[in-house]
């Protein structure tokens, strides 16, 4: 009889534990099952976490692009700027407002957003007028805030980070360290919570600020741009009204998710510290494997906890095609995944700005790989994922 296939390590997964299981049942045992009072704990809880004043839970990271735009009032025809290697969401929360999209093009290492690739990316916005940078914090190293934020506020734009990876992450710009989502050289931060990021809901997504004001408007625009008038609190007033000055979304996020939120998000120093552990074990065990393969290059400031453990691998050199190395790793057990796809080069995209030229994008994901990385992998399973390379590769 054959031998059965290995089970597959996939490249991420979600940690869900019997705590997890009892805090959602007892959400659903409670009065309300959505818009209830875990909304708000896990805001305030999620928003002392990463060092923001404020946090604004919502349906998914897409929404949460998607709301901060509309916060910000976004036009048709206004530009934002951002990098060809993320997830289409990024761009994509430009195009539901009617914004344009100008795509930068990324540090080939480590598949960021830079200063130089901002610069080269303001002057394609031309004449138009330029509202929003949003930088992406790939794998969970974050980008340079600082020199993003010096260049986007010269052109009169304010920024949006994109840091679904990074929740956890700490960074230190001069003598000061800070945490990814405090928000201190952007508008606001955006984050997911599907199951293969850091900390899980299902799906869902925050934003968070440090300002009031957009605080205030993300809630609005997140629940139909409903609003209660002040005068309808007066006395005499019907208890019942509501208005709705301008269309918003249905974009709430339950409060059976927000269980599972607030759950997960007490685990997150455990996971912080086994994600580490983990990408420490990765840089001992591929380290033989250089030159062929290699880590992706982490910023001097940045001290990740990585969502994502991505490798650059120079196939020509080692005389195989990326799916067959991946179809080669999934016979022996060991899952895959490629980020990204360079957005720019998408056929919606593609028709409507035509051909770019961004090399390091173009040099990123020729040559990128994204192993298995979770944190209830085993010891032993960073050794097997770093066997099944060398051998596939026949070092």
């Amino acid at each position: 009889m054959p031998k059965p296939p290995p089970a597959i390590l996939p490249y991420g997964r979600q940690t869900i534990e019997d705590d997890d299981i009892a805090a959602v049942t007892a959400a659903l045992r409670a009065d309300f099952l959505t818009t209830g009072p875990l909304v708000e704990r896990f805001e305030t809880a999620f928003a002392e976490r990463v060092g923001a004043r404020h946090a604004v839970a919502c349906a998914n990271g897409t929404a949460a692009l998607h709301l901060a735009m509309l916060a910000l009032d976004v036009q048709p025809g206004e530009v934002t700027i951002v990098p060809s290697i993320t997830f289409l969401a990024t761009a994509n929360c430009a195009r539901y407002v009617g914004a344009e999209v100008v795509f930068a093009d990324v540090d080939p290492d480590s598949g960021l957003m830079t200063p130089d690739t901002l610069a080269d990316a303001l002057k394609r916005v031309g004449d138009r007028r330029l509202r929003a940078v949003l930088p992406v914090h790939l794998r969970g190293d974050v980008a340079d805030l600082p020199g993003l934020g010096a260049l986007a506020a010269d052109a009169g734009a304010v920024m949006v980070e994109d840091a679904p990876h990074a929740l956890g992450t700490t960074m230190t710009y001069g003598n000061v360290t800070e945490r990814a989502g405090d928000a201190r050289h952007s508008a606001m931060a955006t984050f997911s919570f599907h199951p293969v990021k850091t900390i899980a809901t299902g799906e869902g997504g925050m934003v968070t600020t440090n300002d009031a004001g957009l605080a205030e408007r993300l809630r609005v625009m997140r629940s139909h741009g409903m609003i209660r008038p002040a005068e309808s609190s007066e006395e005499g007033a019907d208890p019942w009204w509501y208005e709705m000055p301008e269309p918003g979304f249905n974009y709430r996020l339950p409060d059976i998710l927000c269980a599972l939120g607030l759950s997960q998000l007490a685990k997150l120093d455990r996971f912080v510290a086994r994600r580490r552990a983990l990408a420490k074990a990765y840089e001992t065990a591929l380290a033989p494997l250089a030159p062929l393969v290699r880590i992706a290059a982490q910023p001097p400031w940045s001290d990740p906890v990585l969502h994502l453990m991505c490798v650059l691998v120079d196939f020509e050199a080692a005389g195989i095609t990326r799916r067959q190395l991946v179809e080669a790793l999934r016979a022996r057990g060991v899952g895959s995944q490629v980020h990204y796809i360079p957005v720019h080069r998408q056929p919606y995209y593609r028709a409507r700005y035509g051909d770019l030229h961004l090399p390091g994008a173009e040099a990123w994901y020729a040559r990128c790989l994204s192993l298995p990385l979770f944190p209830a992998m085993a010891d032993g399973d960073v050794e097997r994922v770093a066997e099944a390379l060398k051998a596939v590769l026949g070092l």
